[in-house]
C-alpha cells in the first residue's frame, strides 16, 4: 500500500484521581489531554493509487502514448468516447507519478467536471475506471484538492459505482470514497448521507479478492473516523454487524483497518463504548492484542485501551475478557511506543474500583510495571506514574501495602529530579497517600524511615525550594506532616538490608489490624 501522506493527530484520554472511578476517569481527560501524532504503524488517512498496471484487464492499451497537458484538455472534451478514454488514461498516469504528481495543475486545468461525467458513462467500463482512478489520486492530496472533488459532484456518482458488475470499477469508486471520507467529518458525512454504507456492507459480505476487501475495510474505518461531530448514531448501528464480521478474517491489513474503525468508535462517551461493547468483540480484540503483527496490535491495544475509560462495568468486560493477562506482556514489549499504551491502558484499569486493583495485583502487573519506572523511556514512565497514581488513589492499605513491597518507592523517588512539574506533583500526591495509608495502621514511622533510606526525603525537601509554587507547597506539606518528628526525635536509620525485613513485618501487622476496612481509600 502507499505510504503515508497526511499525518494524522488524535486526541488522547485519560483517567486520573478523584472522589470515585468515574470522576478519575473524567478529571484525568480534562487535565492530561494529549496530541498523538500517527506514526508509520498507523493507518492513512488518505491513499493514492500509484501502481503502475491497471488490474483491469480489459483497458485499452495505449503503452507508448504521452500526451501533454493541452492534448489531455482537448482529449477529455472531445466527443469521441476512445479519445476521452486515451485523454483520462493520460492524465490519470500523470496523477500516479511517485514523486510530484500534478495534482493542483489537474484541478486548474478543469478536467474535474468531466471526470465527474465520465463517471456516469456505464457502457464505458474503461472510461469510468480511469475516471475513477484519477479522482481518487486528486482526492488523496490536499483538503482543498478533496474539496474541489465534492464541489464537482462526485461522490454521488462514485456511490453508484458501487454496484457496477465491473469488480475493479467498484473497487476503484470504493478507494475514491474512502479518500473523500478520511479528509475530515464534513466529507464522511456527505459520503454518509449519500448512502454508500448499505452498497459497502453489501460489497463486505460478498465473495470479493482479499485486496478489495482490504479497501472495503480502510474505507469502512475512515466512515468511523473523525469527530466534531462523530458519525451519525445510524451510521454506527449500520456498520457495527460488519466490523465485528471482518474482525474474524485472517488477514492483517482487514484486521488493521477494522481494529481502527472499532478505536475511532470507542473514543468518545461512555454510550458509543457500550454500542462496540455490545457486539462481543472484546474477546477478539484481546485475543488480537497477543499479534505478533504490529499493525494488528497498536489498533487491537488502542481500542481495549479506549475501551477501559468507560464505566466499570465496560472495564470488568476487558478484564473478563483477558485484557489482565495480555497487558504486563506488553509492558515488556520492545516497542516503546506499546510499552506507553499499554501502560496508558493499565493506569485507566487502576482508575477503578478496589476490586479492578486487586485483579490488577494478581494478574502480576506490579513487575514490568516497576521495570518500567525504572528504566523506561520517559514518555513510559510517564503513563506508568498515572497507573501508580490512579492506583494509590483507588487501593485499599492492603494494595498499597503490596505496592510498596514490589519496589516502588525507589524508582519514584528517583523521578522526582525530572523537569515535568505536573509529574513530579503526583509522584509527591503519590507519598503522600502511601504514608496515609501507612498511618492508617500505626506503621508510618517505618514507612518514612524507608523512604528516607532511599533517599527520599533529601529529594522532597529540596523540592521545597523548587520554583514552581505547586511542587514547593506539595513538597513541604509532606515534610511538615510527615517527617518533622523523625527529625526532632533523632530516630536512626534503618540499613537497608533491613527493607525487605520492615515490609514483612507491615503486612502482617496490617492483616491483623482492626483499623483498616477493605475498600477504604485514603
Amino acid at each position: 500500500m502507499p505510504t503515508l501522506e497526511a499525518p494524522e493527530e488524535r486526541l488522547r484520554k485519560f483517567k486520573y484521581r478523584g472522589k470515585d472511578a468515574s470522576v478519575r476517569r473524567q478529571q484525568r481527560i480534562a487535565v492530561s489531554l494529549e496530541l498523538r501524532k500517527a506514526k508509520k504503524d498507523e493507518q492513512a488517512l488518505k491513499r493514492r493509487n500509484i501502481t503502475s498496471v491497471s488490474p483491469d484487464p480489459s483497458e485499452h492499451q495505449n503503452k507508448g502514448v504521452s500526451l501533454t497537458l493541452q492534448e489531455i484538455i482537448n482529449g477529455v472534451n472531445a466527443s469521441d468516447p476512445e479519445l476521452c478514454f486515451q485523454a483520462t488514461q493520460a492524465a490519470r498516469k500523470m496523477l500516479s507519478q511517485e514523486k510530484n504528481p500534478p495534482l493542483r495543475l489537474m484541478v486548474e486545468a478543469g478536467l474535474i467536471p468531466r471526470l465527474v461525467e465520465f463517471l456516469k458513462s456505464s457502457p464505458h467500463p474503461c472510461l469510468q475506471f480511469e475516471a475513477a482512478w484519477a479522482l481518487t489520486n486528486i482526492a488523496s492530496g490536499t483538503s482543498e484538492l478533496t474539496r474541489a472533488v465534492v464541489e464537482g459532484g462526485a461522490v454521488q456518482p462514485l456511490v453508484e459505482l458501487l454496484s457496477s458488475p465491473h469488480m475493479t470499477v467498484c473497487e476503484q469508486a470504493v478507494w475514491a470514497l474512502g479518500n473523500i471520507a478520511g479528509d475530515g467529518p464534513e466529507f464522511r458525512d456527505n459520503v454518509i448521507s449519500s448512502n454508500a454504507i448499505p452498497y459497502l456492507l453489501a460489497l463486505a459480505s460478498s465473495n470479493v479478492p482479499v485486496t478489495f476487501l482490504r479497501n472495503i475495510a480502510w474505507t469502512l474505518s475512515n466512515l468511523c473516523r473523525n469527530k466534531n461531530p462523530y458519525p451519525c448514531d445510524n451510521s454506527v448501528k449500520q456498520m457495527l454487524p460488519a466490523l465485528f464480521h471482518l474482525l474474524q478474517h485472517q488477514d492483517s491489513e482487514v484486521l488493521s483497518d477494522t481494529c481502527w474503525a472499532l478505536s475511532y468508535l470507542t473514543e468518545g462517551c461512555d454510550e458509543r463504548i457500550g454500542q462496540v461493547v455490545d457486539t462481543g468483540v472484546l474477546p477478539r480484540l484481546v485475543e488480537l492484542m497477543a499479534s505478533s503483527e504490529l499493525n494488528v496490535l497498536t489498533p487491537s491495544l488502542r481500542t481495549v485501551g479506549n475501551i477501559v475509560t468507560g464505566t466499570d462495568h465496560q472495564t470488568q468486560l476487558a478484564i473478563d475478557a483477558g485484557v489482565l493477562s495480555v497487558l504486563p506482556q506488553l509492558l515488556l514489549h520492545p516497542r516503546s511506543s506499546i510499552q506507553k499504551e499499554a501502560a496508558w491502558a493499565l493506569s485507566n484499569v487502576a482508575a477503578g474500583p478496589c476490586q479492578h486493583i486487586q485483579q490488577l495485583i494478581t494478574c502480576g502487573a506490579l513487575p514490568p510495571l516497576v521495570a518500567l519506572l525504572k528504566n523506561g523511556e520517559f514518555k513510559v514512565q510517564k503513563e506508568a506514574v498515572w497507573t501508580v497514581a490512579n492506583f494509590t488513589t483507588g487501593g485499599t492499605v492492603d494494595q498499597l501495602i503490596q505496592l510498596v513491597q514490589s519496589g516502588v518507592l525507589e524508582p519514584l523517588i528517583n523521578l522526582l529530579t525530572i523537569q515535568d512539574t505536573k509529574i513530579v506533583i503526583i509522584i509527591l500526591d503519590v507519598f503522600s497517600f502511601i504514608l496515609q495509608a501507612a498511618e492508617k495502621i500505626s506503621q508510618k514511622e517505618h514507612m518514612c524511615l524507608l523512604i528516607e533510606g532511599l533517599g527520599g526525603v533529601d529529594r522532597i525537601e529540596a523540592l521545597q525550594l523548587h520554583e514552581n509554587y505547586q511542587v514547593a507547597l506539595t513538597a513541604s506539606n509532606i515534610i511538615e506532616r510527615h517527617f518533622c518528628e523523625e527529625e526532632e526525635t533523632g530516630t536512626t536509620l534503618p540499613a537497608l538490608d533491613q527493607d525487605h525485613e520492615f515490609l514483612q513485618h507491615l503486612t502482617k501487622t496490617h492483616q491483623s489490624s482492626e483499623t483498616s476496612k477493605p475498600g477504604t481509600k485514603p
